[in-house]
Parts: C-alpha cells; sequence; structure tokens
C-alpha cells in the first residue's frame, strides 16, 4: 500500500513537470493591438490632438507631430480582460522623426520625448505606470522621474535616446518582470495586478519645441 502510494505521487510530481515544461516550452501566441484602436484619454490630454492615422500598405500607424504652444495629448488602448493576467510580453515598432531641443527627462524642466509607450497596471484605485521614453539626451538606461502618492505610481525608464531618426526599432519588454522590478523591489514572487492598457505621446511642451514620431506594431504575447 504504501509502495503504491508513493508510485501515485511520483507520477503526480512527474506531470506536475511536464505540464510546467510544456507551459514554458510552447511558443508564444501574439494578439495584435490595432493602431486605430487608440483613442485619446481626455482626462490627461488638452483639447488639440495633433496625432493621425497613417494608412502605410506595409502597415498602418500612429504619426505624432507635437507643435507648440499645444498641450501634450495622450493616446490609450486597453488591453483584452482575457489577457490581463496571461500577457507575457508587450512590443510595439516606434521611429523617432524630430526630437524636443533640449529634451531630457532626468533634468527637470526639460522633460519632453519624441516618443513615449506607457505601460499601465491597475489594483484597487490605484495606478502603475511605466513610462518608456525615446529621449533626445538622456542616458539610455537611466530611470527618472519617480511618482510615487496614493493614486499614482510610475517610472520613467530611457529606453533609446538621440538618433538616427527616421528609422523604426522594435521593442520587447516582459511586464510582469518590469513590474516586479519597479515596483515590488524585484521579488519574483509578488503579485502582478491586472495590466489594463497601453498609451503613446510625444510632447515638447516644456522645452517650447517640436517634437514628433510614429508608433505601430502594438502586439502582446501570451
Amino acid at each position: 500500500m504504501l509502495r503504491t502510494s508513493l508510485n501515485l505521487a511520483a507520477l503526480c510530481v512527474l506531470l506536475i513537470c511536464a505540464g510546467t515544461a510544456a507551459q514554458e516550452t510552447r511558443p508564444l501566441q501574439t494578439i495584435p493591438i490595432d493602431v486605430h484602436s487608440f483613442r485619446v484619454l481626455e482626462n490627461y490630454s488638452g483639447p488639440v490632438s495633433y496625432y493621425k492615422l497613417v494608412e502605410d500598405p506595409a502597415q498602418p500607424f500612429i504619426r505624432a507631430v507635437y507643435r507648440p504652444p499645444l498641450e501634450t495629448v495622450t493616446l490609450g488602448a486597453e488591453v483584452p480582460d482575457n489577457l490581463r493576467q496571461r500577457t507575457r510580453r508587450v512590443r510595439w515598432k516606434w521611429r523617432a522623426q524630430v526630437l524636443p531641443k533640449g529634451g531630457n527627462e532626468c533634468k527637470g524642466g526639460f522633460g519632453d520625448s519624441a516618443a513615449v509607450v506607457y505601460v499601465s497596471w491597475k489594483r484597487g484605485l490605484k495606478w502603475y505606470s511605466i513610462k518608456y521614453v525615446w529621449s533626445t539626451e538622456a542616458e539610455k538606461g537611466r530611470v527618472c522621474d519617480q511618482k510615487r502618492n496614493l493614486f499614482v505610481v510610475q517610472d520613467t525608464v530611457i529606453l533609446e535616446t538621440g538618433g538616427p531618426v527616421g528609422q523604426w526599432r522594435e521593442e520587447e519588454v516582459d511586464p510582469s518582470a518590469e513590474f516586479r522590478a519597479h515596483f515590488e523591489g524585484g521579488n519574483p514572487n509578488a503579485d502582478v495586478p491586472d495590466l489594463v492598457g497601453l498609451g503613446i505621446m510625444s510632447d515638447g511642451d516644456q522645452t517650447n519645441s517640436i517634437s514628433a514620431a510614429d508608433y505601430t506594431g502594438f502586439e502582446l504575447r501570451y
């Protein structure tokens, strides 16, 4: 009887391990986020949108051209409900077209970006965001402008800096790993709240200069 119990226990362990290994090694599935689904986030935006859809035959994209003295406008798209706890990678493509003069997100009064992609989570009433930026001058890899209050927690990450402009670059992040690294002290076992949305922004209001970029290729991989 004891031997049978041990054999059954060993079998269960093997099945669990095999299932975990299969899950880890299976190819990730991809769900695109259509650029047509991005909308102005009115609570975070001025009255005049400076974004337009370009129906490029190769791949439609969003073009942002900020010109002073416009107020900053942010666009956003929701993550589907069934992927809010399942997304393992977020991908996008962007290209800077015009870098704001002296833009440096790590320097007070110069926090303008040619391109920004927000990755956002929500737990209760609190929003968490990582603001990935294509900067003019800030050091690549730096984390700047950290915000912490009762309702908003946000880090700015310098993902790209400087030129060349006019060239697409593809980015990919692991949202759960990024959340834990930035907001949970790197604890690999910390709970991650729902991944709720992606956002984009180009701005030049602090440096009073033109800023422009293109965005496309948004994908959720699970």
